[in-house]
């Protein structure tokens, strides 16, 4: 059987055509049943009303639509919700949905564990599993929205658990379903994918039309601390990153958790200050979320203020994140990790090749 929401609509709404074809069915079906499948989606063909109750029982008998399990959400006192799904082989993955005004930002995961082991991060501690399918990623965004009270995004953001770039052949189908109007229809400025610096990928994004953002995981200004904390500094080295971030024709930015007597001194930010007019990047300063610190300690606001006014100082744009979902268990890979525990950490390199198209 055919998952259709493994499928860019243009091809789902191809082998919807060629079946109701052979079904003697009118082909302008096939556009009332891709609508059902993302931008008004359903759980299932029988809830697709609008079509003749034998063509919902032959759609059923040829296509599925896989579903996440929602296994259980917590919601903070801020607003922020986060959601565990389990998958069809029993893996569970996390989503995070952060209301802002007029906002809604899912922060979604793109693959089941994570092999990079930056120091600092619950996902990597947990050990990789495997690269999520198409409906698994694009799915989260699709169960929000089958909610009873549906939730929809206004803006996305991989920075869920995983590598992004190490996933790109599905990631790249993702980006198409979540940007097409006959998908969800969301802009491509509003959805960033975030990485470590995955060259390969970083080239790949690159080469994509759409004016989709790119969020680089930077957490030190130099080699001999970002190898510290985040291991595959080793296969992409700051140099070289900052060069693709150069390269990038799109507005780029550096995230940067804040690891208190770490990365937090004031010539830190001097010298992250001027990576990030190498390459007119704008930089987002992340306060570590208590939850997922292992380990580290959370550098104070006031020192995070000083932090940002430093680098503000040397002409780059800078921000502060707001903490989030502080009295939930948000920070990246908490939740699962509660749930079924660690698996033994992976080196960086042991993440199979890196799917760039």
């Amino acid at each position: 059987m055919i998952n259709l929401l493994d499928l860019a609509p243009a091809d789902a709404e191809l082998a919807l055509r060629a079946f109701l074809e052979s079904e003697g069915e009118p082909g302008y079906r096939a556009g009332q049943i891709v609508a059902r499948l993302w931008a008004r989606p359903v759980a299932t063909f029988d809830e697709m009303s609008d079509l003749p109750v034998r063509l919902r029982s032959r759609l059923a008998d040829a296509f599925t639509l896989a579903r996440l399990s929602l296994v259980t959400s917590q919601a903070s006192t801020d607003g922020t919700r986060k959601f565990l799904f389990q998958l069809a082989d029993g893996q569970m993955i996390e989503t995070v949905a952060i209301p802002d005004g007029d906002r809604l930002t899912f922060c979604i995961s793109s693959q089941a564990g994570c092999a990079l082991r930056c120091a600092f991060c619950a996902t990597g501690a947990m050990g990789f599993v495997r690269n999520l399918a198409v409906h698994e990623i694009a799915g989260q965004v699709r169960e929000l929205a089958l909610l009873t009270d549906p939730l929809r995004a206004t803006n996305i953001v991989f920075m869920g658990m995983g590598e992004p770039l190490m996933n790109w052949k599905a990631v790249s189908h993702v980006l198409t379903i979540l940007n097409d109007p006959k998908g969800f229809g969301i802009g491509a400025r509003h959805i960033t994918v975030s990485t470590v610096g995955v060259l390969p990928g970083i080239i790949a994004l690159g080469e994509r039309r759409e004016q989709f953002r790119l969020a680089l995981s930077i957490h030190a200004p130099s080699d001999a601390l970002r190898q510290q904390l985040m291991p595959v500094n080793t296969k992409y080295p700051l140099a070289d990153v900052i060069a693709a971030a150069a390269a990038f024709d799109r507005r780029v930015t550096f995230e940067y958790v804040m690891l208190g007597g770490v990365n937090d001194q004031p010539a830190h930010a001097d010298a992250l200050a001027t990576l990030a007019r190498e390459c007119q990047a704008f930089v987002n300063l992340i306060p570590l979320h208590p939850g997922g610190s292992m380990g580290f300690t959370p550098t104070p606001p006031q020192e995070i203020a000083r932090f940002a006014r430093r680098i503000r100082g040397h002409g780059v744009e800078v921000a502060i994140r707001k903490s989030r979902g502080t009295d939930i268990a948000a920070a990246c890979g908490q939740l699962r990790v509660e749930r079924i525990g660690r698996r033994p950490p992976r080196p960086a390199d042991d993440h199979g090749e890196v799917q760039v198209a």
